[in-house]
């Protein structure tokens, strides 16, 4: 019966060891959101966050709104910028059952890149000073890429460097055809230098060589191109369609599963395909089989029923 074929593969797959040491994939993911918290925490303690540059709202869904709240002076970063940044995410990241999280702008600019007073005052700063500096918007980033749920950018306007860093960190983007994309560093002197990993990550070397050292503008068919971003949309009104859209999608999935597929791809992604990667991705899916999620999801599946997750009306 079908219930006994279930009762058989719960048994079988949470017996599975490999050669008969414990699993510890999800053990590595804990201690490195851990260590991002630390490091961010230590980075922007003794900074004062601008509580008005940043608003975070939840749904009754699960599905968090990150909204760039300063319209007015083009959502750039400062340091008070990043230290409300690293607040919101560090709010997300203890809170149970995001499903999702969605980045906006007010205003005409996503994020016109670093602000002016805070890129002035850096050429004051000693050597060591600015690196410091520098890691409280790279230990930002980091613990972005990190949420363990999608993220998704929603653009309606130009992004400049660090705005590009943002929707580079995101799982997906959708962006207005109005908006158009520059990584303008080099023509300060400067250079895209805490982003780099991020949108390389992105958009690959081969288009980081062209648009990182020309500062040319990136339209929005050519960001969706070269990968950036994931669709094009003639307008706000279609920002929010696509938004429903995804919202619908993210409810049928598996939380826990979004959770360690998106650590999966970071961890396989470009790493040479040999045993200990074989390892990995062995222990990972007798982990996810062996938890609750995979164990009810597997079960609904083979029931005909909706997984205890799926709140669809359909």
């Amino acid at each position: 019966t079908a219930v006994t074929s279930m009762m058989f593969l719960k048994k079988a797959f949470c017996s599975l060891t490999v050669n008969s040491r414990p699993l510890t994939a999800l053990a590595r993911r804990t201690n490195k959101g851990a260590g991002a918290r630390n490091l961010s925490s230590t980075v922007t303690s003794s900074i004062e966050a601008d509580k008005e540059a940043l608003a975070l709202s939840v749904d009754d869904n699960g599905f968090a709104t990150i909204l760039l709240n300063r319209g007015d002076t083009f959502n750039t970063f400062s340091d008070q910028v990043i230290a409300r940044y690293v607040e919101v995410l560090t709010e997300l990241e203890s809170m149970s059952g995001v499903r999702g999280a969605f980045v906006k702008s007010t205003g005409k600019f996503f994020c016109a890149g670093g602000n002016l007073k805070w890129m002035k005052n850096s050429v004051n700063l000693t050597r060591d000073e600015n690196i410091a500096d520098a890691l409280h918007l790279s230990h930002m980033l980091a613990q972005f890429d990190s949420l363990p749920f999608p993220t998704v950018g929603f653009v309606q306007g130009p992004a400049f460097g660090g705005g590009v860093g943002i929707i580079s960190c995101c799982d997906m983007a959708v962006a207005v055809k109005k908006a158009f994309f520059t990584l303008s560093e080099v023509k300060l002197g400067l250079i895209p230098a805490t982003i780099s990993p991020f949108v390389v990550a992105k958009i690959g070397a081969h288009q980081s060589r062209r648009f990182m050292l020309t500062a040319e503008n990136i339209p929005s068919d050519t960001a969706l191109r070269i990968g950036l971003i994931n669709e094009v949309v003639d307008d706000e009104e279609g920002l929010l369609e696509w938004e429903e859209n995804l919202k619908k999608q993210l409810t049928v999935v598996g939380p826990q599963s979004c959770a360690n597929s998106k650590l999966l791809i970071n961890n396989v992604a470009n790493k040479p395909i040999d045993e200990d990667l074989m390892q990995y991705t062995a222990e990972m899916l007798a982990e996810q089989r062996c938890s609750d999620e995979g164990r009810t999801g597997l079960a609904a599946f083979f029931n005909r029923e909706p997984a205890p997750w799926n709140n669809t009306q359909s």
